[in-house]
């Protein structure tokens, strides 16, 4: 039995000064009446989940399970409040005694966890037990988690493109569906691109990369994925735009490809799930498909430096499982270890953060539908995992990076200009 007000308890470890409104099904409340925002706290399931799993895991379980709700700010975009929570200069941790307290003034009765939401996945323990990290089954499943969830859901938040990596922004007034085709146009300069040529495109999702190559630069791409899904719209896209003759996308591992040669190879968000200790295999399998003279494009989420780390709990159960970071040093040392050579690498970090709000804008535009086609609780996930995702690229905790290698041949022939033409 709590023998204090819920909303005061939990206030007691919140920053001090937050301009946010604490209630709880008790019926108590802490903060300004006339907060801009107000967080409610629904039930006590809610209480449990973020008492047993403090920080963002259990925020995460609560607001998805619909536990904890809000005012002043829409399901799908929880901007407003997370901007203020994660200020790092306001927010500080409860020290141990303080959080005894916190349990002891709530009743030690609500330690006892309840189920996590199904949205949930595995934890890495447990997953240990069900396959290596990164085999080839468990990247499999790990794939099937985040990118299956539903096209049609992917439609509304995606836009258009049907593209799920960072857009490239060639000015500040640029659409999402401007800036995605410039991502792709300014990574097929990079490759250097020609008609004629071939194009790898690995972990290509709904084949956005594969499409705009065949398309526009006349090139006979081909392009996996790991995702039956994101195979299966892609295929019908080629078909739809008539580019079956140059654009063909398999669903398939990347290291089961037989062609070599290429000319070019793209991987575009694909490093990240690879894990970091696998770096040497996944780069020198790249290098493998390219001729002599040909290039690598690398484009992935990084770390502002170069410790490798693995994701929070929250992205790791509910987003990226196995999801593992480090700095584009790391990438670009494993991509010359491989024997390619380095020729440019480059920084979108904001481009992201822009990407991002403009997905969270378009779930909610379509957020009844999105509802809809995948049920309320993985609405609020991926809006709680965008605006999060957006806050950390904002705040270089998390960076955005292109690398271009050729592999440059025994005499020291790369076929690279003197200088850069993209």
């Amino acid at each position: 039995m709590s023998t204090i007000p819920i909303a005061t308890a939990l206030a007691s470890v919140m920053p001090e000064g937050l301009p946010v409104r604490l209630s709880a099904y008790d019926g108590s409340a802490f903060g300004p009446e006339d907060a801009p925002i107000e967080v409610h706290l629904k039930n006590e399931r809610g209480l449990r989940y973020l008492l047993t799993a403090p920080g963002d895991l259990g925020m995460a379980r609560a607001f998805v399970a619909g536990d904890l709700v809000g005012k002043g700010f829409h399901p799908g975009n929880l901007y407003p409040l997370l901007e203020l929570m994660d200020n790092q200069d306001r927010w500080r941790k409860p020290t141990a005694t303080e959080a005894l307290d916190l349990v002891r003034g709530l009743g030690w009765e609500h330690l006892n966890p309840p189920p996590p939401p199904p949205q949930e996945h595995l934890p890495r323990w447990r997953r240990v037990v069900e396959g290596l990290r990164h085999s080839r089954s468990r990247d499999a499943d790990a794939i099937h988690h985040h990118y299956d969830v539903s096209n049609r859901f992917y439609e509304l938040v995606l836009g258009p493109s049907m593209t799920y990596t960072c857009a490239i922004y060639p000015h500040a007034d640029a659409t999402l569906e401007e800036a995605q085709a410039e991502k792709y146009d300014l990574i097929a300069r990079k490759l250097d691109l020609q008609p004629g040529q071939r194009l790898l495109d690995v972990g290509c999702g709904w084949g956005g990369m594969v499409r705009h190559a065949a398309e526009h630069y006349g090139v006979k791409a081909l392009g996996v994925t790991l995702s039956l899904e994101q195979a299966q719209w892609a295929k019908e896209a080629i078909d739809r735009d008539g580019l079956g003759d140059l654009a063909e996308v398999r669903h398939l591992d990347y290291r089961d490809v037989m062609e070599e040669d290429f000319d070019a190879v793209s991987s575009i968000g694909l490093t990240e799930h690879i894990g970091i200790r696998n770096y040497p295999d996944y780069f020198g399998s790249l290098r493998d498909k390219l001729r002599p003279g040909g290039r690598l494009l690398n484009h992935c989420i990084t770390r502002p430096h170069n410790r490798p780390t693995q994701t929070g709990a929250f992205i790791d159960r509910y987003i990226f499982p196995d999801g593992e970071l480090t700095g584009v040093g790391t990438v670009a040392a494993a991509i010359q270890d491989a024997g390619l050579e380095v020729q440019h690498a480059e920084n979108f970090r904001v481009h992201y953060a822009r990407t991002l709000a403009g997905w969270v804008d378009n779930l909610v535009e379509h957020w009844d539908e999105a509802v809809a086609e995948v049920g309320e609780g993985t609405a609020r996930l991926w809006g709680l995992y965008m605006v999060g995702s957006r806050i950390g690229f904002e705040r270089n905790e998390i960076q955005l990076n292109h690398v271009l290698a050729t592999k440059t041949d025994d005499t020291g022939v790369s076929g690279y200009p003197l200088r850069h033409t993209f």
